[in-house]
């Protein structure tokens, strides 16, 4: 750690949604953590939009922010229904966030720049380039999204979470490429499940029941909350369930848990966010049902659970699909697409729910494929990629 400077400048950007914000907030505090064993200071600025995910956050961790105009694609299938008054309005707006991107990455003089994906890393990317700073990037997902591809030419290092990914690279920006996992919060690896029972209040829930935790992400989804709903009565003779159904479901979730005999009504915890205790919930999972976005992804297999996963059909380039059927193929997991019934999700569970042994199964083909040390493969590739630029 010698050849670092007494102060290392990272600067960040990416974001938009948690799924670009969250991987990179993990590793500026690792990368921190790191250097501060070897008596090096991080300043970080991190470049994103006014009304992104990554201004809230970077506020509330106290991260100097500076916003970039930027523009978004809205894309369709023929080529000729992009050229919408909103496309031509935002991609106007591109030559003005390189500017910006351009000033920024002068004034701040980075040591390396990382990238993790959204609209906003565009200008900041090419800005690198013109300025000859060393540029990561990071892809979260199996498939490079639309401003990683953009970048990744361009780019000194390009990690991706997944080895699926290499196959899919240019062979040019497959030679400057790392598999080094999507970073996961420390907290999340660190749960225990008795605080869940405590902090939750789980003292009725059947000691010989396996636990399910359903969720659908911090906002709910109507379409695993109904789908639930309707095999609540089978769940409940066959496990314990939390169900994570969003503060707008909540209601109906409860109304649904009232009318349940009291014996079953003993096993079900709905609530309609779960916060800090999240990581002792995971911890006291058997089995999940859940989306398959790639940080969720990157959480279930960091820590080794089964589950079965109901992607989000809206998603960009179908990207949940494609996480979720990798993870299949691993026999990780159990993806269930489409219009999904209640017997989809009852035959979907039954083996896992009734056998210990194919949820351990299970769970080791999810252990062996997490990286639950991402975020420190990605400092590596931050730290080497800054080297050129300390001569």
């Amino acid at each position: 750690m010698s050849s670092h400077p007494r102060e290392f400048r990272l600067l960040v950007t990416g974001g938009g949604t948690g799924g670009h914000t969250y991987p990179a907030l993990t590793t500026l505090r690792t990368l921190q953590a790191r250097l501060a064993e070897a008596g090096t200071a991080v300043s970080v600025l991190w470049a994103g939009t006014a009304a992104g995910l990554e201004a809230k956050v970077t506020e509330s961790e106290g991260i100097r922010f500076v916003p970039v105009a930027t523009g978004k694609l809205r894309r369709a299938s023929n080529p000729l229904g992009m050229l919408t008054p909103a496309n031509m309005k935002d991609m106007a707006r591109v030559p003005l966030g390189v500017a910006q991107a351009r000033s920024i990455v002068a004034d701040f003089k980075p040591d390396v720049i990382l990238s993790t994906g959204g609209y906003v890393a565009v200008p900041i990317g090419i800005a690198a380039g013109m300025l000859r700073r060393p540029l990561v990037v990071h892809e979260q997902t199996v498939r490079l999204g639309l401003a990683n591809r953009l970048l990744a030419k361009r780019a000194t290092r390009v990690a991706v979470s997944s080895p699926s990914t290499l196959e899919l690279l240019p062979e040019i920006v497959r030679e400057r490429t790392v598999v080094t996992g999507n970073p996961v919060r420390a907290e999340v690896l660190a749960g225990e499940p008795l605080k869940a029972v405590d902090a939750l209040g789980l003292d009725s829930f059947d000691p010989d029941l396996p636990v399910l935790y359903v969720t659908g992400g911090a906002q709910g989804s109507v379409q695993i909350n109904t789908v639930v709903t309707k095999a609540l009565p089978w769940l409940l003779q066959h496990a314990n369930v939390i169900h994570q159904s969003g503060p707008n479901n909540l209601e109906t979730m409860i109304d649904r848990a009232t009318e349940l005999p009291a014996d079953l009504a003993a096993r079900y915890h709905v609530l309609g966010f779960v916060g800090p205790e999240l990581p002792d919930v995971l911890a006291l999972a058997d089995v999940v049902v859940s989306r398959s976005g790639a940080g969720t992804i990157a959480e279930l297999t960091a820590l080794g659970k089964p589950s079965v996963l109901i992607p989000l059909p809206s998603s960009a380039g179908d990207e949940q699909a494609h996480n979720a059927r990798r993870l299949q193929d691993l026999g990780a997991a159990i993806t269930l697409e489409g219009d999904v019934h209640e017997t989809d999700l009852r035959a979907a569970l039954s083996p896992l729910l009734s056998n210990a042994g194919r949820r351990q199964r299970m769970a080791d083909a999810a252990r062996e494929h997490g990286r639950p040390d991402a975020a420190e493969r990605l400092v590596d590739v931050l730290l080497e990629a800054a080297r050129p630029i300390k001569a």
